[in-house]
Parts: structure tokens; sequence; C-alpha cells
């Protein structure tokens, strides 16, 4: 098993998540259909790209972020307590802010 290398992995999710949000604002970006039933149905797939580019954005800002965190030594620190977030879960969620027992406490 490899080492998490927690800056690959957040340059790959920055990648991931830039070119998801690129190829949503393309399709948002195309015309509508002239026939109005036809429209309705692309308005509607429009609501549902746009809710897609904002979970996008977002996880673009928090992976940001931990980028930010990790220049400045503090990655892997919860946000909350402060003590350091397992190594599971930062190899699942390499943007996690909190630990798992601060996350819980906050559903």
């Amino acid at each position: 098993m490899t080492a998490f290398d927690p800056s690959a992995a957040l340059e790959s999710l920055f990648s991931e998540y830039t070119a998801r949000a690129s190829a949503i604002r393309r399709d948002l970006g195309r015309s509508h259909s002239p026939d109005f039933a036809e429209q309705a149905v692309q308005r509607q797939n429009d609501e549902v790209l746009e809710a897609l580019l904002a979970e996008a954005e977002a996880a673009l800002l928090l992976v940001g972020k931990a980028k930010l965190r990790l220049s400045e030594g503090r990655y892997g620190d919860c946000l909350q307590c402060g003590q350091p977030i397992q190594a599971q879960r930062l190899a699942a969620l390499p943007a996690a802010e909190c630990c798992l027992d601060c996350a819980d406490r906050t559903k």
C-alpha cells in the first residue's frame, strides 16, 4: 500500500472538480430549443445542472482551503478541536476540515 500524499490527492480533486464545473458551465451555456415543450424540459435540466455546479464549486472551495492549510503546515488538524484528523479520514476525504468526532457533533 502506498503512503497517502495529501498534495497529490488535493491536486487530483482540484482537477476533477475544475473539469466537472467547466463541463457543467459549458452545458448550461448551450442554447435551448425553440419548441416550448422541449424548452421546458431543458429548463428543468438546467436547474439540476445549476445544483451540480454549486456542489462542484463548493467542493473546489473546500479543496482550496485544504491546499492552503497544507501550505501553512496546518493540514490534518481539526478546525474545531485542534486534534489531528484520523489518517483514514484524510485518505477518504482529503479536504476534511474536522475530525470524525467533531464532524459527528455538527450533524
